[in-house]
């Protein structure tokens, strides 16, 4: 539908904005505390924390796969060892300078949407909250994907985990690669459900 106004004489016709879009569909679906449960909701808030604390305007998968780590020991023991898994948090803590400099002003695509960050739950730490990139929004949503096919409600740490590593054009794969982790194996293992993880997982961020 459209509306029409007056600009100078001029009939303008301009369109209505609605609430019924893909765009607005996707918020409530990566925000929403409740459908991604309390483990998955302090990722999210963490990946948000660290966009913000970073002057960076998307919350992007690097964000995500870092604040993965921080949360979830699960997915810290699906990456390896400790020593592998102390290289990866130093590429990670490391995003403001060196390769990550290129990150800066520029949008990490994936083909999907950008997704802006609703003032929601998740949102409340800030004013100023940033957008989604293309990329993380659509690694939400592929571990929520991951989770239905297994017939769960919410999504784990290591759907997402592989939701990430399953885009090869993602931070999170240029990190896991840089680190010497091969995304690809990481969601193979994840994929065949393995127990057998090198490392204790633990790790201090």
């Amino acid at each position: 539908m459209t509306r029409t106004v007056e600009a100078d004489g001029v009939e303008v016709v301009q369109p209505r904005t609605t609430r019924g879009t893909a765009h607005d569909e996707a918020v409530p679906q990566i925000e929403d505390d409740a459908a991604l449960g309390a483990e998955l909701a302090a990722v999210v808030a963490g990946a948000r924390r660290r966009a913000v604390r970073d002057g960076d305007r998307q919350i992007d998968t690097a964000h995500l796969l870092h604040s993965l780590l921080e949360h979830d020991p699960e997915v810290r023991a699906a990456v390896g060892d400790p020593q592998r898994l102390a290289r990866l948090l130093g590429y990670l803590v490391q995003r403001s300078i060196g390769y990550g400099l290129r990150w800066q002003g520029s949008v990490e695509d994936s083909g999907a949407i950008v997704v802006p960050a609703p003032a929601r739950s998740l949102a409340r730490d800030t004013r100023d909250a940033p957008a989604w990139s293309p990329a993380a929004a659509a690694a939400m949503s592929g571990a929520r994907e991951r989770a239905r096919h297994r017939g769960e409600l919410r999504p784990a740490g290591t759907d997402l985990l592989a939701a990430l590593a399953a885009d090869p054009g993602a931070r999170a794969v240029e990190v896991l690669e840089r680190a010497g982790i091969s995304a690809l194996d990481l969601g193979a293992r994840i994929d065949a459900g393995t127990e057998e993880y090198a490392g204790d997982g633990s790790a201090s961020c």
